[in-house]
């Protein structure tokens, strides 16, 4: 790895092409690297991953009105939607947009986190779609997700985007143009213009996870996929981007990140290097925030340790900056704590989270959401005791650099009416790739299995699973296997109608 220092320059000092962030991104996308096979692995297991909870949300409000959009721009040579027969198709940008959006509505798929968040499980839509379209075969959408993979991950490191409250699709948008141009063995002068683009249109601020949270925290992922596809699709038509994006007087980072006296640190491989990123990466055993994996594993070995769940006093969480900050007490956001706020902020709430999981010693995509269940009043009792803190070794930890030791835990004390307290740490969530039972193809398999079930059938299940783990050896043209059919009459509707 080539640790890339990366500073603003003044307009008048013309920064050199090969020296720009955006043309080293572009470099090992067009470099053909060899596929590294646990990387390869490990891709087939994030697009079962991505199958299973966007088969699970395919009747959820925003994926509807996704899919409703999308069904308007049919073509007879594109992409496949998720949960229609493979034989209807579309254009591949709008295919990525209601893939995009199921991949994303239950918060239930991959996650890394470093300076930054992301879900790199995200680039993977976007990507299915253009291959689908263009007949790339399984070998090349391998490489085009692995690309993707290192450019989001290794962002994701140098540059952080929350701090200016910028939000982590602006990641996303130059992972996904990289990842195409890999898969399309575009050059590298088509890439990096791609790449600016992708990154100067995905800019957009947090308050899609703040406050009152809404659906647009399953379509912003999807949107910069869309604008990624879009902007590849320019550049490759020979047009230019605003440059330099990263570097520039009035760039990126002048004016909305660190500012003109920033100094980024960004690692990427060299060329020619095994792309390996994706193997730091971590999926969710729970439909959760990936910083309330381990707290949900910690409030389930503390049920076991409590007869009386009723004699709780308070919970304090000793954690990490990130975890108190967004998902706990220190956001002060009193929606996080609101019986009848939004799935989406409701996922986003550590005290929420942390009081049904001690309860029920279990988690559930949709039943630990109900209405019912967050009305419940022991559960809000619970619920309000919960204070979360931040821990400077947790916080340490969590930065670590290095991959084994880098942990998303907590610390934490259960005091009890009659002043006992019951303790419990975990630094990492017990399916994490370092965790106590990692997750392997079999439990991305039963996953699947379990999200699907009564949605599609066993025959379309096998099918599927059979085509997925064939990938290296699909042909051009044969990538519709990765689609999954629903019965027609399993998906529902929206009655409301817009532009479209």
């Amino acid at each position: 790895m080539i640790l890339h220092k990366v500073r603003v320059y003044p307009s008048k000092t013309k920064l050199p092409k090969k020296k720009q962030l955006a043309w080293k991104i572009a470099e090992i996308s067009s470099d053909n690297a060899k596929l590294n096979k646990h990387s390869v692995e490990m891709a087939i297991n994030r697009i079962i991953d991505n199958a299973s909870v966007a088969t699970a949300s395919l009747n959820r409000k925003s994926v509807i009105a996704s899919r409703e959009m999308a069904l308007k721009h049919p073509r007879k040579n594109g992409a496949n939607i998720f949960g229609l027969n493979y034989k209807k198709k579309f254009d591949c940008e709008w295919a990525a947009w209601t893939n995009g959006t199921a991949v994303r509505e239950l918060d239930f798929h991959d996650t890394f986190l470093a300076a930054d968040y992301s879900h790199p499980g995200d680039n993977i839509p976007p990507l299915l779609a253009v291959a689908q379209q263009k007949r790339i075969n399984g070998i090349d959408l391998l490489k085009g997700i692995i690309t993707a993979y290192e450019i989001q991950v290794n962002l994701v490191k140098g540059i952080c985007l929350h701090k200016h409250k910028v939000d982590h699709i602006a990641h996303l948008g130059p992972s996904v143009a990289g990842g195409i141009g890999a898969m399309l063995k575009l050059n590298t002068e088509v890439i990096y213009q791609a790449i600016q683009q992708s990154l100067h249109t995905t800019i957009s601020t947090r308050q899609s996870r703040k406050g009152e949270i809404s659906s647009w925290k399953a379509y912003a992922p999807a949107h910069a996929g869309k604008l990624a596809i879009e902007a590849v699709d320019r550049a490759m038509r020979g047009e230019g981007s605003p440059s330099p994006i990263y570097e520039g007087e009035d760039s990126v980072i002048a004016r909305i990140l660190d500012g003109k006296k920033a100094l980024y640190k960004i690692p990427l491989p060299k060329k020619k290097e095994e792309k390996k990123a994706i193997l730091e990466t971590y999926t969710k055993e729970y439909s959760a925030e990936y910083q309330a994996q381990a707290l949900i594993d910690i409030a389930k070995k503390i049920n076991k340790k409590i007869i009386d769940l009723k004699k709780i006093k308070k919970i304090d969480i000793y954690t990490s900056h990130h975890t108190h900050n967004v998902i706990g007490t220190g956001a002060n956001d009193p929606q996080k704590m609101n019986p009848n706020a939004s799935r989406e902020t409701l996922d986003h709430s550590i005290m929420y989270i942390f009081a049904v999981a001690l309860e029920d010693a279990d988690w559930h995509h949709i039943k630990s959401y109900s209405k019912t269940r967050s009305n419940k009043k022991s559960t809000i009792k619970i619920w309000n005791s919960i204070k979360t803190y931040e821990n400077k070794k947790w916080t340490k930890k969590y930065h670590d650099p290095n991959p084994k030791n880098k942990s998303f835990g907590a610390k934490v004390v259960v005091t009890m009416n009659n002043g006992q307290k019951i303790y419990e740490q975990l630094n990492r969530a017990d399916a994490h790739p370092y965790g106590s039972r990692p997750f392997k193809r079999k439990n991305y398999i039963k996953k699947f299995n379990t999200l699907t079930n009564n949605i599609i059938s066993k025959k379309e299940s096998f099918r599927f699973l059979k085509a997925v783990q064939n990938l290296k050896k699909l042909k051009s043209g044969e990538l519709y296997k990765l689609n999954l059919e629903v019965q027609k009459n399993k998906l529902k509707k929206n009655k409301k109608i817009g532009i479209f």
